[in-house]
């Protein structure tokens, strides 16, 4: 249960005065909650500007192009002559000069009414010269001297859409800061010095009526204790999930190495020294009294795959079983091809189960499941679904773990008892987005590449030459080579002038017949296998994709790659695509065509790709270039996930909450008394439900 005390912070907006059914419709967009926005989003919705009003100097002492509030007497009016496109000007002055004002498209009874001739008004906005007179279209204020008395001399410019104004948005925060109260301090000594007092009410308060400009900055004081409570409630939540899982008692799973040695004889390579490593951790893990609860990340091409499978062969050496979880179809399918290759001779027992599997097939892997006939289920989320029954589930591998959440990982846990579980990513992350992601975790690398891999020669060509590129390609494919082209979108849009899928398909046959294939997120199931097995048995030699290829795609005879609009994608993501070629022992090119003119974040994320193949090198650059989480696939500014938290501002507070949500869990792993009171108010304050939760359900 929510305590009583939030209870304004969750109210409907339209609780607050002046907000009705019509006006809650633009600000349940502009709050990003389409089923009805709370006191408490309005709160949270923070300036993005301010204005400073401070300065008051006289005409002639004004600066161009800032703002400033003059103190003038209005001479005259100029209105717009009916149906002239010209404003209604008033003209002023003060002891040093004089001022034109200027109105487009208002009423000029109103503008009348508002600058009386022969009155003194003061007039705030931006002041600019117009042939080296000064003017000021259309002022932000306009009052008199008993409205100068409530004019805020610093004041919070908000993020808009259409059917809002700042007038709407700070009336409402304005009445949700009257509603609001103090809330109980969670931080037991007041946190970091520089992210101390105010409380938390008091923050919102400092930031929504700034007597400063910083104080509405994310470096301002009141700013970086809202961030740091937001760091806070997200590594809490961590902890108490790991509290949950890993402290829990486990059950050692301790294989005799039979069946690992069995896999390794039949691979056609050594394992790498980072691999061994991993594995050493994993087995420790495994074999040991708690929970295992590991990341494993693992640059392009690093053989996260081979890792998961031996970790595999350990539980069920032991007689137990392991499920492989994939985000996709596509990749799920991917991991049994990989794996289905040595499967059979080292004489390991395997399934696959996606939401196609349907009917008698279905029934029969979830009967042998049930019964303990299989030994490895590779899947997607149908793997956690209800009716999926496991003889005795010791080992949750979950791949490419940001594409789902921790509710996920904790439902294909919950299918056996005392589960370990190991999380992998084939994007290498930056370790502050490590921490923001996967917080709860130990974490494992592979750095890198099997032997015998070859450097993909990496250049960059503007769209104007893309007849070249396919001259390039008519030999390469008369040469019997295989190509990707990767395109951005699937179809046309009105909205967008990206190269499509579909269109570029259609253009690249007038050239080359059916040696092209498509494949894009929209297809079916059967459709995305034929064209991967045309291209995979050759069939077909240029597989034109969207960025469905990005993972789960190993075709160790392509070796060209041409990324359209590479400068669209991030880094991350453009190394992803060139990993799907460079898989074998020959020799391959990744072409990057971009439109000029290139940008010059885009001009540096291409160069950054064309200058290293290391994917950990080139996430720290990425989240650099971009301060995002795009290496993550997320889209939003700041942290990724969180609605405070700026990573170029707030990085490194990070490690300080995480560590004091450590030793809370450490010290109260049910968060009782007083203390832990305010600590469940801060977890409902920013909707950590599934600790909540987990603290509920004890």
């Amino acid at each position: 249960m929510r305590p009583d005390i939030l209870n304004p912070y969750f109210a409907s907006i339209e609780s607050l005065p002046g907000i009705g059914p019509k006006l809650a419709r633009p600000f349940n967009r502009l709050l990003g909650r389409p089923e009805g926005a709370r006191v408490l989003d309005l709160l949270l919705h923070l300036p993005s500007s301010t204005i400073d009003r401070r300065a008051r100097p006289t005409i002639a002492e004004a600066l161009p192009d800032t703002v400033v509030t003059l103190k003038l007497h209005v001479d005259r009016h100029v209105p717009t002559p009916r149906g002239a496109r010209t404003p209604h000007r008033v003209f002023a002055h003060d002891e040093s000069g004089d001022i034109t004002l200027a109105w487009f498209s208002a009423d000029g009874g109103w503008i009348e009414r508002l600058m009386p001739v022969g009155e003194t008004r003061y007039v705030s906005g931006t002041l600019t010269l117009y042939d080296g007179a000064a003017q000021m279209v259309h002022p932000d204020r306009v009052v008199d001297e008993a409205g100068l008395a409530k004019l805020p001399p610093i004041e919070p410019i908000y993020p808009l859409v259409e059917g809002l104004g700042q007038g709407h948005v700070r009336r409402a925060i304005e009445a949700a800061l009257a509603r609001a109260p103090e809330l109980p301090e969670w931080r037991a000594d007041g946190g970091p010095a520089d992210t101390a007092r105010p409380g938390f009410r008091s923050a919102l308060e400092r930031i929504h009526h700034p007597r400063d400009p910083v104080d509405a900055s994310p470096a301002g004081l009141a700013w970086r204790r809202l961030a740091y409570d937001e760091l806070l409630a997200s590594q809490l939540t961590l902890a108490l999930v790991r509290a949950r899982t890993v402290h829990l008692a486990g059950r050692p799973s301790v294989g005799d190495g039979q069946l690992s040695r069995r896999i390794e004889d039949t691979l056609p390579f050594s394992l790498t020294s980072s691999q061994v490593e991993a594995l050493k951790a994993i087995r420790a893990d495994l074999a040991s009294p708690h929970r295992m609860l590991r990341l494993l990340q693992g640059d392009v091409g690093s053989g996260k795959t081979v890792v998961a499978l031996l970790a595999s062969a350990t539980v069920i050496e032991a007689g137990r079983q392991a499920a492989l979880m994939a985000p996709t179809e596509i990749l799920a399918r991917q991991h049994m091809k990989t794996i289905e290759k040595v499967a059979a001779t080292a004489g390991l027992r395997l399934a696959l189960l996606t939401g196609r599997e349907k009917g008698r097939a279905r029934d029969a892997v979830l009967s042998a499941l049930k019964a303990g006939e299989i030994d490895l289920i590779i899947g997607t989320h149908a793997l956690f679904q209800e009716g999926v029954e496991f003889h005795d589930l010791a080992l949750a591998l979950v791949d490419e773990q940001h594409r789902f959440g921790v509710h996920q990982r904790l439902a294909l846990a919950a299918k056996g008892e005392a589960v370990d579980v190991l999380v992998m990513t084939a994007t290498p992350i930056p370790r502050t987005l490590v921490l923001t992601y996967f917080g709860d975790m130990d974490s494992s690398e592979l750095r890198e590449k099997p032997a015998g891999r070859k450097p993909i020669d990496t250049r960059t060509i503007p769209s104007d030459r893309l007849d070249e590129v396919v001259q390039r390609l008519a030999h390469a494919l008369a040469e019997g080579r295989r190509a990707y082209w990767i395109c951005p979108l699937v179809e046309e849009s009105e909205s967008s002038d990206l190269a499509a899928a579909e269109a570029r398909f259609e253009e690249l046959r007038h050239w080359f017949g059916d040696k092209v294939g498509l494949i894009h997120g929209k297809m079916k199931g059967a459709q995305k296998d034929a064209a991967m097995a045309a291209f995979a048995a050759g069939e077909t030699q240029l597989l034109v994709a969207t960025t469905v290829v990005e993972v789960g795609m190993d075709v160790p005879e392509a070796t060209i790659i041409v990324i359209e609009h590479a400068e669209r994608f991030g880094l991350a993501q453009l190394h992803q695509l060139r990993g799907r070629v460079g898989r074998g022992s020959e020799a391959s090119i990744c072409l990057l065509v971009y439109r000029r003119p290139l940008g010059e974040i885009a001009r540096e994320r291409l160069q950054a790709l064309r200058s290293s193949e290391d994917g950990f090198f080139l996430a720290e650059q990425d989240l650099k270039l971009r301060g995002e989480g795009d290496v993550l696939g997320t889209r939003q500014s700041g942290f990724p996930g969180f609605r405070l938290a700026r990573l170029d501002v707030h990085g490194a507070l990070l490690e300080r909450a995480r560590a004091e949500a450590l030793d809370i869990v450490q010290n109260d792993s049910d968060l009782m008394g007083e203390h832990g009171a305010a600590l469940r108010i801060l977890l409902h304050v920013f909707e950590r439900d599934i600790a909540v939760k987990l603290l509920s359900a004890g």
